[in-house]
């Protein structure tokens, strides 16, 4: 199934009734997790560390710090400035992380080739580099201390994402439960919260499989219901109780409020941080909606609702000290109100609990494509929206979590010091990205990237500081699963990059691949043979060791290389590298796969009868060229991607087929260069472009008339190879793997012998195999044992 990668919301085609109906889908997807913050913000406050008195300094003083994080952080901070670092109209931590990639050589992914930079979606703003910039950017690339200090940075922000994904269903269900204390005794109350809980995130975890799709209709009306109930309570509040309760609005109330509390108030800011708990996603679901949408469901909704509910909650307790019950959201309720407020709650709640959720599968997808994460099974679950998955294995370990979190708990206030370091955690790192971003990627003075780290990072540090302070009261759980969750991605993507090296240094050449022959004792059987392997160039060790024990391959060979790079999405059309590896009576070749972070891998129905029309693509091309109708006297033998000698050069292939004889007309001076092929139709422009620096481009337009003629003037030697290739095809394909152990080389360090002979290869044997992710047929696949000494 083709995903429609680059239709996600396009912006500059939307109109306004179009971004507005955007706008309110968003309230249902991005600000479920932000929405319901009001329900456990004074609770979490007000737990321990300050108390409420007569002269409501306490109360007017937390408002005011709600009132000015809601404005600096997602207002000023997300709104204004993160959501415009966008990588092709996504964005979130991988996103920053992506661009930062691509204009400064700090990636470590390993098999990486020029011919990537040439993808539509690897665009690349080239302003007028500063003197500065240029020097920040020689920094990073010079130091590869500093390229694994940034992969770390963001593999922990994407722990605290994981973090994030379990605590808040915890909290936000358990908050919205909670009401229930106002309508029942304290004995039945205890024994009647958890359970309910326990079975609203069991159900939530139980249905996820489903998919968002089938319940998401009714997301966007839950929230805005929910937005207006908070709203309407909150207007009631200020006007019967105290319409004076906006002068607290004011920053004096801040100070006051420091001065007279002191440690204790410092210490609450953990729990008034949870009022911008969920701000991250707005960034991070960029993708599903626009930038215009986002800004205006947040700016003329989402904010002011917040800023009502929360002066609300302070006009109500400002005129009572003296609550029977602790102090909370539903207390400032009217009892006339309180259960359709406690139904509409939970359902606010479990919709927030269904974006975050969502949100964790669909990050730790983008660890795995870019081998940071152990394999998993990840299942697309609808074929219509782009980056809905879920994926079981890590659904269930959630839901155990969640429900032994709220067990364990049994409090908003351990659960709110949980869930607020996560948060910020995620906060800072995001703060530090798009720094670098502001420097490298928009050539911005440095001066203005340290003036957005000090303003929003010294808020952020401050709220982080106080909630670090509570690690033995909740907070050492977030911190605890980080280190456990970057601790397994380094290790996992450590020992990939090493087994990469270990393949790069003994491969062997081409001419011992052309050697092979009847006079060794090897045979070519019919069929197809698919040889999967992470290089990009040269043959694999593994298929070596293939031949020496079992001296036979079959009459078509392909090295297939699936890879990732650092873009979204890789439009089809330009997914497959295809290229000869040898002369063309070998029939052998090379096919690079590449996909982009957020692309779902399994995107065609069938791999082979996908990667045998391309290669039929191919061959036609290869035959056009061998004919003269392509001039390639000006091509460059530097600039071949890292091909090995004797290897022709990789050829993008399309999706057309290229049946007619081609009419051609040249162009010169033409940036980058490339060859197309394709209808004379708008549509179609680029379906085969050659990667090469080549200052020409030569566009065809078929002929339909010559269709029928085509045919007849091909080349005997083209029809053979076609033959050959549909008749390999009848015969069936055979899928190549290397089942690898990985052992550290002798004189390694402690540590590495323990992450890689027992922390890599445990996790290894208990993940999913390559042939799993690569949804291989179990009576197709041949297993090739390898053992990787690194």
């Amino acid at each position: 199934m083709d995903v429609d990668y680059g239709k996600c919301w396009d912006t500059s085609k939307k109109s306004w009734k179009s971004t507005l109906i955007l706008a309110y889908q968003s309230l249902g997807v991005v600000y479920g997790d932000l929405s319901i913050s009001p329900l456990y913000v004074y609770k979490s406050t007000f737990a321990e560390d300050i108390h409420h008195s007569e002269t409501n300094e306490e109360i007017y003083g937390v408002l005011s710090f709600v009132f000015w994080t809601l404005t600096l952080v997602p207002l000023f901070k997300y709104v204004f400035i993160v959501l415009r670092a966008d990588d092709n109209g996504e964005g979130g931590t991988f996103a920053l992380y992506s661009l930062i990639c691509r204009h400064a050589k700090v990636s470590l992914l390993p098999n990486r080739q020029v011919a990537d930079e040439a993808l539509s979606t690897y665009k690349l703003e080239h302003p007028p580099e500063t003197k500065n910039s240029s020097r920040v950017k020689l920094l990073l690339e010079k130091h590869k201390s500093l390229h694994t200090a940034l992969l770390i940075l963001v593999l922990l922000g994407t722990c605290m994402v994981i973090g994030d994904g379990l605590l808040t269903p915890v909290i936000s269900v358990f908050s919205a439960v909670s009401g229930l204390e106002l309508s029942m005794s304290r004995d039945h109350h205890q024994y009647a919260v958890i359970p309910i809980t326990c079975f609203i995130l069991v159900c939530l975890f139980a249905l996820q499989h489903y998919g968002t799709h089938r319940v998401g209709f009714c997301f966007a009306p839950i929230v805005m219901t929910w937005l207006l109930c908070i709203s309407a309570l909150g207007l009631y509040n200020i006007i019967h109780w105290n319409p004076q309760v906006y002068k607290a609005l004011s920053p004096y109330y801040m100070i006051k409020f420091l001065k007279k509390t002191r440690k204790g108030g410092w210490m609450s800011l953990g729990g008034i941080l949870l009022c911008i708990t969920g701000s991250e996603a707005m960034f991070a679901d960029l993708g599903h909606f626009s930038y215009a949408a986002i800004q205006i469901a947040f700016t003329f909704l989402v904010y002011p609702a917040l800023i009502l509910a929360y002066m609300g909650q302070a006009a109500f307790l400002s005129r009572h000290h003296h609550t029977i019950h602790k102090i909370g959201f539903y207390v400032s309720v009217p009892d006339c109100v309180r259960w359709p407020v406690l139904v509409i709650a939970i359902l606010a709640s479990v919709v927030g609990s269904q974006a975050i959720i969502s949100g964790t599968f669909s990050i730790i997808n983008q660890s795995q494509s870019l081998g940071c994460f152990p394999r998993v099974k990840v299942v697309h679950t609808n074929a219509k929206i782009h980056g809905q998955v879920y994926i079981p294995e890590i659904n269930w370990i959630l839901m155990i979590l969640c429900v032994a979190v709220t067990i364990g708990f049994r409090d908003t206030k351990h659960m709110g010091n949980a869930s607020g370091l996560a948060v910020m955690a995620v906060m800072l790192v995001t703060t530090c990205l798009t720094s670098l971003v502001i420097i490298l990627c928009w050539n911005k003075p440095p001066i203005l990237a340290l003036g957005f780290l000090l303003l929003f990072g010294s808020i952020e540090l401050l709220y982080f500081s106080a909630s670090v302070i509570k690690f033995l009261e909740g907070a050492w759980l977030p911190i605890l699963l980080a280190l456990f969750l970057v601790t397994v991605m380094f290790v996992w993507h450590y020992a990939t990059v090493k087994k990469y090296e270990y393949d790069l240094h003994n491969k062997v050449s081409l001419e011992w691949l052309l050697a092979l022959g009847p006079s060794l004792g090897i045979t070519r059987v019919p069929g197809i043979g698919l040889v999967f392997t992470d290089l990009t160039s040269g043959i694999p060790a593994n298929f070596s060791r293939f031949v020496t024990n079992l001296p036979a391959y079959h009459r078509i060979l392909v090295f297939v290389c699936v890879k990732s790079v650092p873009v979204p999405f890789v439009p089809p059309a330009e997914r497959y590298l295809v290229g000869r590896v040898g002369p063309a009576a070998h029939r052998s070749y090379r096919c690079i796969v590449r996909y982009g972070y957020r692309d779902v891998h399994q995107d065609v129905d069938s791999f082979e009868s996908e990667l045998v029309s391309r290669l039929t693509d191919f061959i036609r091309y290869d035959w056009y060229k061998a004919h003269g109708i392509i001039d390639t006297c000006n091509e460059d033998d530097g600039s071949r991607s890292g091909a090995s000698s004797g290897e022709c050069r990789l050829t993008v292939i399309g999706t057309l087929d290229l049946s007619g004889t081609p009419a051609f007309e040249l162009e010169d001076n033409v940036q980058p260069a490339s060859v197309s092929v394709g209808f004379p139709t708008v549509e179609s422009v680029t379906d085969v472009i050659e990667m090469q620096p080549v200052q020409r481009r030569v566009r065809f337009a078929i002929d339909n008339e010559s269709e029928g003629d085509s045919r007849g003037e091909m080349d005997a030697q083209l029809q053979e190879e076609l033959e050959d290739l549909y008749a390999a095809q009848q015969a069936g394909t055979a899928f190549v793997l290397g089942h690898s152990h990985v052992k550290a080389k002798q004189g390694s360090s402690v540590f590495k012998r323990l992450a890689i002979n027992y922390g890599y290869n445990f996790l290894r044997r208990n993940c999913r195999g390559a042939d799993v992710s690569l949804k291989v047929p179990p009576a197709s696949l041949l297993e090739v044992g390898m053992v990787y000494i690194v």
